[in-house]
């Protein structure tokens, strides 16, 4: 008789969006089937009464980034822990910054040492700063080190990071062919006000919704021109997605996709009135309840949602001034709760689907359907509670006291519980190459 490793009963399981109550079963870390009669299992684990979700992906994490003299708090074990307690069962960290292939090989083998104690399955992005190197060249070393997608910045010429015009046209040229995914940070560097000495209180207006309006609508226009494919990182602005909406329909969220963070919909640049303002800087920055209203309202047209978690301690932001501070702030753990609280079920193919799809995990990730890895997040719709709990390494957290509705009760990878009742139990990630297929 065939006997299952663990079988997940009544739970309500999400699949092709659609739910179906029924048992889950799992055998050999894979989904094996799905049945409506009770099987033979090692472990049985009652889910009665919730749902039944693929693990999510974020795919959009710094763990242990160097800025300057400051290294984010979340090494890739406590990161991939507090992430295990959001649901998140994949993630997508970056390579340092890069010129040519000299670097990336090295950029990669350390990202990889420091990786080996994450508890869930990691990839990696490469990113090139201002690159010094053939593009076609490029592009081909990065693919032999199963990584597809390339991420570079229109912006940071003071930190000798941006990526000029001729070069995105150069590589939007390739996409296609090379099965290649470039990621933008899309900010207008003319339009920022780069100089010493901004205050938090200026975070927002130093660095304006209309530097990130104005860079996108280039971009799209140049993906569209060129036929290339290109994804845009952490979009902060409604108005950004109203434009592309209006204007480039035919190509959004096809070939130009949209990335956003739960932060940008949940809190707006009043933070940075508040006495305690430095915690909440990132960049992009937060934006005006008028924008965040609009990305609210937009939220059909985002594509996947990331948290670029990238915490730093409060006594390392806790400047008068913005370039004191190093950028980013947590955010995986309570990314999904917050998200299906505010959206319902229309975000869970934005967390599970379509970033498996977009960044060439699919179906291995993404899917309950049999077959895929079996990672999975069992999750009570109806839990009621206020966030005071912080499983990251962080001393701080921006969502604290937030009244919520929706808890992440258990996450299994491969089949086996990294977190099974709001208690961690341990896990062993492992480095998971890429490949994306362009019809």
């Amino acid at each position: 008789m065939h006997v299952f490793d663990l079988g997940i009963i009544n739970g309500r399981i999400y699949i092709g969006g659609q739910w179906h109550t029924g048992n889950l079963y799992i055998k050999d870390n894979k989904i094996s089937t799905i049945s409506h009669g009770l099987l033979e299992a090692k472990e049985e684990y009652d889910a009665k009464g919730r749902a039944v979700l693929p693990g999510f992906i974020d795919p959009h994490v710094h763990f242990k980034l160097q800025f300057g003299n400051y290294t984010s708090v979340d090494d890739f074990y406590s990161g991939s822990r507090a992430a295990a307690f959001g649901g998140i069962t994949t993630y997508i960290d970056f390579l340092d910054p890069v010129k040519n292939n000299m670097g990336l090989k090295k950029a990669f083998d350390d990202r990889m040492a420091l990786a080996k104690n994450s508890v869930i399955d990691y990839a990696f992005h490469a990113t090139i700063a201002d690159l010094q190197e053939e593009p076609i060249r490029f592009v081909e070393n990065t693919k032999t080190l199963g990584i597809p997608t390339i991420k570079l910045f229109t912006t940071y010429s003071n930190f000798d990071r941006r990526t000029s015009d001729r070069t995105i046209d150069n590589l939007l040229t390739i996409t296609k062919e090379t099965g290649t995914l470039i990621l933008a940070h899309a900010e207008n560097n003319g339009i920022i006000l780069d100089e010493q000495k901004t205050h938090v209180v200026q975070h927002a207006s130093a660095r304006p919704a209309i530097a990130e309006i104005s860079e996108v609508i280039k971009l799209a226009e140049m993906t569209k021109y060129r036929d290339g494919r290109m994804y845009i990182v952490h979009t902060n602005c409604g108005t950004t997605v109203e434009r592309l909406k209006e204007n480039y329909n035919s190509i959004l969220n096809k070939d130009f996709i949209i990335e956003s963070c739960p932060h940008y919909f949940i809190l707006s640049s009043s933070k940075y009135l508040q006495r305690e303002g430095y915690l909440y800087t990132m960049t992009p920055p937060l934006r005006s309840d008028r924008e965040v209203k609009k990305l609210n309202h937009q939220i059909d047209n985002i594509f996947t949602i990331g948290t670029d978690h990238c915490p730093f301690n409060s006594i390392e932001k806790n400047k008068e001034f913005i370039d004191d501070i190093p950028m980013g702030i947590g955010g995986v753990e309570y990314s999904f709760p917050l998200m299906y609280e505010r959206f319902g079920e229309k975000i869970i193919d934005k967390f599970t689907k379509n970033p498996a799809i977009v960044h060439g995990l699919y179906p291995r990730k993404g899917t309950l359907l049999p077959g895929a890895d079996a990672d999975i997040v069992i999750f009570d719709e109806n839990k009621q509670y206020i966030i005071n709990e912080n499983h990251s390494d962080v001393d701080y957290n921006i969502y604290k006291d937030i009244e919520i509705t929706g808890k992440v009760c258990s996450t299994i990878a491969k089949g086996k519980f990294v977190v099974k009742d709001g208690v961690f139990v341990g896990g062993e990630g492992e480095y998971v190459p890429r490949e994306i297929k362009y019809q």
